[in-house]
């Protein structure tokens, strides 16, 4: 497992790579289309393939509480478990038990809490969350890490970023399969100096990669990217780059500028689950009565199974009908939206024309 660095752009921070992970290579930046309970959510295998999907993330806290890691692990890990046979990063669970535990208990060993599911109790420290994923085998496992709510004092994101700093040198003693790789977080909320100290004793623990997390949590886009570009600097150019939970067509190109190479968002599944579509000239909510007899694709620029055989009129009368294909036709247009909006940035990173790339997508899409 590896990373090489194999362009940067002459005219921004925009990079290329190639993550290499016990399931194939990963070309980045990456746009990783989010498979909480290990499955993204309308879609099949086939059709993540089909739509050019490198890699996909699952998630720890849920696949613990349902089925259980004994499962999965008897089925022979969350690939075979999935039938997915390429990447999986695995997200440890920690926004998810800070926001979806009925109560939950936090200390220094960990977090004691009750599940959302049957409310019945739990313990996930820094070894367990580890142990977890172990189980799972996913290519990547991501430490435990406190996320800090958005607004938040300066005193309490501190706690939280030395409690997050304290279980990934724990993390970091533990021992994974020699087929996984470890990245740690970086937290901090919005303050510069505590993303500063964070990222940088990070570093020093030397994992595999390195994620800013607690952004995307509340905050208004300008505040994002700030803390984006103060952050990525001080993590190190030969590691991969990972925005949790990032975000926004947008959002993604503005990291992108900045350095990042990894992304994750339910974004697209989600707004497909509701009528909306991502095209080249903004979103469409094809609810819309304007679309009830407009016979052309939902973005006459795409080339996915969507656009070449189905009409923004047709699509509508599905969601109306309540048939469950029109969540599933526009979930997988808009996941092959964004995979093929981060294919043409790579391209034009290789040209050195990242910025003339963003300028012209962020002017139509208004």
């Amino acid at each position: 497992m590896s990373f090489k660095l194999i362009h940067n752009d002459k005219n921004s921070k925009a990079r290329l790579g190639e993550l290499k992970t016990a399931h194939g290579k990963v070309q980045t930046p990456v746009f990783m289309p989010v498979g909480t309970q290990a499955t993204v959510k309308a879609l099949t295998p086939q059709m993540l393939n089909e739509s050019g999907a490198e890699i996909i993330l699952g998630n720890a806290y849920h696949l613990y509480l349902r089925p259980g890691t004994e499962l999965i692990k008897a089925a022979g890990g969350l690939h075979k478990f999935m039938s997915w046979d390429k990447p999986i990063l695995t997200d440890s669970g920690g926004y998810q038990v800070f926001s979806l535990a009925i109560l939950r208990k936090i200390n220094d060993e960990g977090v004691h809490f009750q599940s959302h599911i049957d409310g019945s109790k739990h313990f996930i420290g820094p070894k367990e969350c580890l142990e977890i994923q172990k189980d799972l085998g996913s290519d990547i496992c991501m430490i435990l890490d406190e996320c800090a709510a958005y607004p938040c004092e300066h005193d309490y994101a501190r706690v939280a970023m030395e409690r997050t700093l304290k279980w990934a040198q724990i993390s970091r003693e533990q021992q994974l399969s020699p087929s996984q790789m470890m990245f740690g977080i970086v937290q901090g909320s919005t303050y510069e100096d505590l993303r500063q100290e964070c990222a940088e004793k990070l570093v020093a623990m030397d994992f595999d990669g390195y994620a800013v997390g607690g952004v995307s949590v509340g905050e208004p886009a300008e505040l994002i990217y700030k803390i984006v570009a103060h952050t990525l600097p001080f993590l190190p150019e030969n590691k991969p780059r990972y925005i949790m939970g990032m975000g926004t067509p947008e959002d993604i190109l503005e990291s992108i500028g900045h350095g990042a190479d990894m992304f994750d968002c339910i974004i697209p599944t989600r707004y497909g689950r509701t009528a909306n579509a991502f095209t080249m000239k903004g979103k469409l909510n094809l609810r819309n009565a304007q679309y009830t007899e407009d016979l052309t694709p939902v973005d006459d620029t795409c080339d996915c199974y969507t656009c070449k055989n189905f009409t923004r009129a047709y699509i509508r009368h599905l969601f109306y009908a309540h048939e469950m294909l029109g969540p599933t036709l526009l979930s997988l247009h808009n996941i092959h939206f964004y995979i093929n909006l981060i294919k043409n940035a790579r391209q034009a990173i290789q040209e050195d024309r990242f910025l003339k790339f963003k300028a012209k997508f962020l002017s139509q899409s208004k």
